[in-house]
């Protein structure tokens, strides 16, 4: 048997979880950086420096190392370097459970897609990354996830699931093509009923998958959330939406009739608002503050700051758990709004995590509590030096 896998084995044999960290990361003209390059070991990293210095851009770097269009949703001319159009490139070597394997990514000059290549041989498509890397992140703009509406709920959500199931991204984006064909046929007024027929039983079909997905997924979590961690909040999430209360009262196969009799009963109706009526693309993630008994949109700033740290944790602690290995976590600038108590709970959690975690911040004092136990960058003017 191969060291890998003994490795394999053992990890399964006792339950632990493996640990997953970038050990080199390299760019090539990708956003503020002509190039960069990071020699790393499994520790947390952390990036501090002022605004705009490329501490973002180096943590959107490691999220292309999963599947879909990073932490910012780019598109692939936009992670160009400023004032180049020449591609740009992300290589990083890879500890995963099952030995170290090569990842590169990047836009070709000209190109139009997303170039991958595992240990130097051109994968299929993004999706390959997924059987190597999954990655989890938290943003400035996620502080008005509660707050705003209920799209950046869905997609969050989406993105929890796919730590799980990477197929669910395929999914989701069959479903919305559907429907985006559909609504051109209602607009035109094409009266091509059997591929309207054909189109809604599609999106019957991958609806419930979507929805059913997200209901497992947040029903697994909450088992994880309903304890609170610290100064970590409770939570308890619930998937709101005509679909899922039609899963919770009734077989899949009887959701997906109705789901496709209530698209072709609604399209003069979606024809007339150039909308859809019904659907996975119109249910909401709900969160609600356990000890306080309120929705995360009733809590203060930095309750649902915490909340969203929450969520985030319990995933990783629940892909460690059911997966044997533990995400990626990228936190942008997450240290700014916590308290010290909330900060050292946190420094705490991601010391424990199998999964490499990246943090970034303008003020390298936030994270004094983590000397020796974390590598320190400072970012400057798109250049990275390494300070402990």
């Amino acid at each position: 048997m191969s060291v890998t896998a003994l490795a394999t084995f053992e990890r399964k044999r006792t339950g632990a979880a493996a640990a997953l960290s970038v050990a080199r990361l390299a760019t090539t003209r990708f956003r503020c950086y002509e190039s960069a390059r990071l020699e790393l070991d499994p520790r947390p990293v952390v990036l501090t420096g002022p605004n705009g210095a490329g501490k973002t851009n180096l943590l959107e770097a490691v999220s292309l190392l999963a599947p879909g269009r990073g932490l910012r949703r780019a598109t692939l001319p936009e992670l160009d370097r400023q004032g180049d159009s020449g591609g740009w490139g992300v290589a990083a070597t890879v500890e995963t459970p099952d030995g170290r394997v090569e990842i590169g990514t990047g836009r070709e000059a000209d190109g139009e897609r997303r170039v991958v290549r595992i240990d130097g041989k051109p994968a299929r498509g993004q999706t390959a990354l997924a059987d190597y890397v999954s990655a989890l992140w938290l943003t400035p703009d996620m502080d008005r996830l509660f707050r705003d509406g209920p799209h950046a709920r869905r997609r969050f959500l989406d993105r929890l699931v796919y730590g799980f199931d990477p197929a669910h991204a395929g999914r989701v984006a069959a479903y919305e093509q559907a429907m985006r064909e559909r609504g051109r046929l209602l607009r035109d007024g094409t009266a091509d009923t059997a591929w309207l027929s054909v189109l809604e039983e599609n999106m019957a079909a991958r609806g419930i998958a979507i929805s059913a997905a997200r209901l497992d997924m947040v029903q697994r979590l909450d088992r994880v959330l309903a304890e609170s961690r610290g100064p970590f909040p409770g939570v308890a999430l619930t998937v709101a939406g005509a679909v899922e209360s039609w899963l919770g009262a009734a077989p899949a196969l009887a959701a997906e009739d109705r789901l496709k009799d209530d698209l072709k009963a609604s399209r003069p109706v979606d024809a007339q608002s150039g909308t859809t009526a019904v659907g996975p693309h119109r249910s909401d993630l709900d969160a609600r503050h356990l000890a306080k008994d309120m929705p995360a949109a009733r809590c203060s700033t930095g309750e649902q700051k915490a909340m969203l740290i929450a969520i985030a944790l319990a995933e990783a602690r629940l892909q460690a758990a059911e997966r044997g290995v533990a995400p990626l976590l990228l936190l942008d600038e997450v240290a700014a709004h916590l308290d010290e108590d909330r900060r050292a709970a946190l420094f705490d959690e991601v010391c424990g995590l199998a999964g490499q975690t990246w943090m970034s911040g303008t003020d390298a004092g936030l994270f004094a509590a983590l000397d020796g136990r974390a590598q320190h960058y400072a970012v400057a003017d798109a250049t990275v030096t390494r300070i402990s």
